[in-house]
């Protein structure tokens, strides 16, 4: 009996020591050994991701205006990054010993045995040198991918550029993007970030524990392909927009050209404006942190975003929904002996006195004591209450395209200011109040604010006779050239076109012979329509619409120079030059003129104050550290610069006639 309970206990405790070399056994492998666990993540099966190439984007006429560039990122496996030369490794990719340090700490708590990224958009010149050294990188490798390039530097923000994605882009997404990947900010690239970025691969790799590669897994069978995202054909014409930039330069404003017959937009120009391969690569966010302080703004997207009185220039919206309205026709005249009074003993000013005027002078002459008889027709002598006609004149401006966005396909459009009645019976307190109450919006200033884009749009309207096509910078997508239905809508703009041809006719002859005649061109009839925009805050500003040529119009054109004076000594010539380089691929207008207008330097003194870091610099070398998110504070001031830049008439008058 006692030798059978004996021999129990030496089972059971060989059974014991069994179990518990086991469990130790266990607990190395999985607690103090990791190379079992590095095997199962990396060193039998690897997971490489190819990036796609974003879409090419082209000028009309196929010329490049972004491609794309290789460049690389540098992959750690922290645990196995062991025995590496760290000297030569910092040398290579320009860092320092602190740089190294964080680099690899964030890669740690990433996750010691998976990949992350170490180093990111390395040039392939560094490239080429550091994969002669690789061997000496035990946990180190490379995955390929794509930068924007733009060849010409041109157009930087209309086509917008890319951003590593945040949190909030990956949760948006539904988990299509990923950490490391890019996305489209601002302009073009991110409108149309759906078609550009195409779709990303995966190649499961072989490697040995040495991580050395053994070749691809199953022969390539559980691969994907990456699929490079779609190209754009643009509605830009390269060779007008460099020369629109080259005139705009050391000035402040917009340029934007249209072609009538599709709402195709031929030039996009915001002044100042930037370099886009400065968005790029490693330094992309040192540049955007200097260029966000630049005083100027030149990130700041005027065509669609700054919204200016359009000044004389809103005469020929006015002829035209006047006309519509019933209140003047061609032949209706008023008296100019200078100036139109109002209210009690008050005058709005011309600057010369016309005397009788019809409604061709009107333009020609761009008469201000018109204009103002005009208005008070439209809201005084309508058989209603003022408020009530203001309403319907705000209707016939909103069908200009006016007050709203315009729809363009580009993010951040604003719709400029084109009150409803409501906000001057709140200011005045009671709806009794007339057209001497806001009088200066009968000749485009007072409270009234217009983009750029809109001012464009005006012309091809008055083009096509009274309709005009979405403006739009993107005319075809993919190999199919595919045009977005929403482009190709013709729009009423309200008026009638047997009202145009009185308009026209007045703005043929202010170029013949009127406020812009140093700026017609030889062989071609230009409509245009001159402004000097009043602008209590500094010089006021030049502006210039026109179309060409009178039939079958071409281009019709928007040119807005801020702090430069007269429309006709500044804005018409550069309008003259990009209407002739269109039409004739040419400039005849006197070389002195051009000289004048290409050399200028027309800014605004501005009041500049150091801006102090919020965080203590530190010599760290992580230079591809990007800014991926816009703090709240940098958009707030973006958004009070934006309202800024709405110029008013500081003058409304509350004496009126009762």
């Amino acid at each position: 009996m006692n030798s059978f309970f004996e021999r129990k206990y030496v089972i059971q405790g060989i059974i014991l020591i069994i179990a518990l070399t086991l469990i130790a056994r266990l607990f190395y492998l999985q607690i103090i050994d990791d190379s079992y666990l590095l095997s199962a993540n990396n060193n039998v099966l690897r997971k490489v991701i190819e990036y796609p190439a974003r879409g090419v984007i082209l000028d009309r006429n196929g010329e490049i205006l972004v491609q794309n560039e290789p460049v690389y990122d540098l992959m750690v496996i922290p645990k196995e990054a062991k025995n590496i030369d760290t000297a030569l490794l910092c040398r290579l990719i320009d860092i320092d010993r602190e740089g190294f340090d964080k680099r690899m700490k964030k890669a740690r708590d990433h996750s010691p045995y998976r990949a992350s990224i170490f180093e990111k958009l390395i040039p392939k010149e560094t490239f080429a040198v550091l994969q002669e050294h690789m061997d000496k990188f035990n946990g180190f490798y490379t995955v390929d991918r794509n930068i924007r390039t733009y060849p010409d530097s041109v157009a930087a923000q209309f086509l917008g550029y890319i951003l590593e994605v945040t949190e909030k882009d990956i949760e948006r997404s539904k988990g299509f993007y990923r950490s490391g990947d890019y996305i489209g900010a601002s302009g073009v690239e991110r409108s149309y970030e759906e078609l550009l970025r195409g779709t990303r691969g995966v190649k499961n790799q072989m490697v040995d524990a040495l991580n050395r590669p053994q070749g691809s897994f199953m022969e390539g069978k559980y691969d994907t392909l990456a699929i490079s995202g779609e190209g754009l054909v643009s509605s830009l014409d390269k060779e007008l927009q460099l020369l629109a930039e080259k005139l705009m330069r050391n000035k402040l404003g917009s340029v934007v050209a249209i072609e009538p017959s599709t709402g195709e937009i031929l030039t996009y120009v915001s002044s100042p404006s930037y370099n886009p391969n400065l968005m790029v690569g490693r330094e992309r966010g040192n540049n955007y942190m200097k260029m966000l302080n630049d005083p100027y703004k030149p990130m700041f997207n005027r065509p669609i975003q700054a919204s200016y009185p359009p000044g004389s220039v809103f005469k020929v919206v006015a002829a035209l929904t006047a006309q519509q309205a019933g209140v003047i026709n061609a032949q209706t005249i008023f008296n100019c002996p200078g100036g139109y009074r109002y209210g009690r003993n008050a005058i709005m000013r011309c600057t010369h006195v016309d005397g009788p005027t019809d409604l061709v002078k009107s333009i020609q002459k761009s008469c201000n004591t018109y204009y103002g008889y005009v208005y008070a027709h439209m809201l005084d002598r309508r058989g209603m209450p003022s408020y009530k006609a203001y309403d319907l004149w705000r209707d016939g401006l909103m069908k200009f395209g006016l007050g709203h966005p315009l729809g363009i396909d580009l993010p951040g459009e604003k719709g400029g200011n084109v009150f409803p009645s409501d906000y001057y019976t709140k200011n005045f307190g009671s709806n009794k109040w007339t057209s001497s109450y806001n009088i200066s919006q009968s000749i485009g200033q007072g409270q009234l604010g217009i983009t750029p884009l809109q001012m464009a749009n005006i012309m091809a309207i008055v083009a096509n006779r009274g309709f005009y096509y979405r403006p739009h910078l993107i005319k075809g997508i993919g190999e199919e050239k595919i045009v977005k239905k929403e482009f190709t809508e013709k729009i009423w703009a309200g008026v009638d076109a047997k009202y145009y041809e009185p308009v026209i006719e007045g703005m043929s002859r202010a170029v013949s012979s009127g406020t812009a005649a140093a700026s017609k061109i030889p062989g071609i009839e230009m409509c245009g329509k001159t402004g000097t925009v009043q602008n209590p805050h500094g010089e006021n500003h030049a502006v210039f619409f026109a179309f060409a040529p009178r039939e079958n119009p071409k281009i019709a054109i928007a040119v807005f120079v801020e702090n430069a004076g007269y429309g006709g000594t500044w804005a018409a010539p550069i309008a003259s030059m990009l209407v002739e380089k269109y039409i004739k691929d040419t400039i005849t207008l006197p070389k002195y003129i051009q000289d004048r207008v290409m050399n200028a330097v027309i800014l605004p003194k501005v009041k500049t104050k150091e801006i102090k870091p919020t965080v203590k610099e530190k010599k760290d070398s992580t230079k591809n550290s990007q800014n991926n998110s816009t703090p709240v504070k940098q958009a707030a001031a973006r958004e009070k610069n934006n309202k800024n830049l709405l110029v008013h008439h500081s003058q409304i008058r509350r004496n009126y006639a009762q």
